[in-house]
């Protein structure tokens, strides 16, 4: 049997994580052309070999790191200050970067990329040309709405933020009060710009389903309610 011709090894680097994971610095053990890595070149930081496959050009750099029972493998990259852990599968031509983590059940993975201090975690799945950045926060299927192609040809993403919610197209970034506006001032046909005017009530659609409910009030608090509107009616007629 053929002896496996491994890509990177462990060395000697190690440190213990903020959630206490003992991660290993890889070293490349063969050049990587996708990355323009180098034999010997140090990359980013693996809690084991089970955390990036051996096979395909996948590779881990910078303060990156993968560690629990992640697994990045196909050609993906995972790079910068990125963390993925937990379940989390990162393949395909996917790439984490930036402060990005994916955790939990979470997938990334096609030509998707997750970038800035956004999070993709439980059960969460980013896939196609997928843009997510900022800070996103994508828990599951319903935090994000991806289209593509969209009048000029760019895909356009729509995920959810902590304070709400953004839209990438291209290397464009905005909200939906925005996109309109900045829409018009581009060289569009008439045919392009009616694509985005009719794509607006959808992604609204979806950005209102994000706003949490009103809270029901319980018939004590109710009670408390009428009586301090009833309080400051006599305060205001004295």
């Amino acid at each position: 049997m053929a002896k496996e011709i491994k890509k990177y090894e462990l060395s000697e680097n190690s440190k213990t994580n903020a959630f206490g994971h003992k991660v290993f610095q890889i070293r490349a053990l063969q050049d990587i052309a996708r990355f323009g890595i180098k034999k010997g070149d140090l990359g980013g930081w693996v809690q084991s070999e089970l955390n990036l496959s051996q096979d395909g050009d996948a590779w881990v750099s910078g303060d990156a790191q993968v560690y629990g029972y992640a697994w990045v493998y196909g050609n993906a990259q995972v790079y910068g200050d990125a963390w993925v852990s937990g379940n989390a599968r990162v393949y395909g031509n996917a790439q984490v970067y930036g402060d990005a983590w994916v955790s939990g059940n979470a997938q990334v993975y096609g030509d998707a990329q997750v970038s800035g201090n956004a999070q993709v975690y439980g059960n969460a799945r980013v896939s196609g040309n997928a843009r997510v950045s900022g800070n996103a926060q994508v828990k599951k299927f319903e935090n994000l709405f991806f289209a593509s192609p969209i009048a000029n040809g760019y895909f356009i993403t729509l995920h959810r933020t902590g304070k709400g919610h953004q839209i990438n197209i291209g290397c464009w970034s905005g909200t939906i009060d925005e996109l309109l506006p900045k829409v018009r001032t581009r060289n569009l046909t008439e045919q392009q710009v009616a694509e985005y005017e009719a794509l607006v009530p959808l992604l609204q659609k979806r950005i209102d389903s994000w706003k949490p409910a009103e809270p029901v009030k319980t018939e004590k608090e109710l009670e408390i309610e009428e009586l301090e509107k009833r309080l400051a009616e006599l305060r205001s007629s004295n």
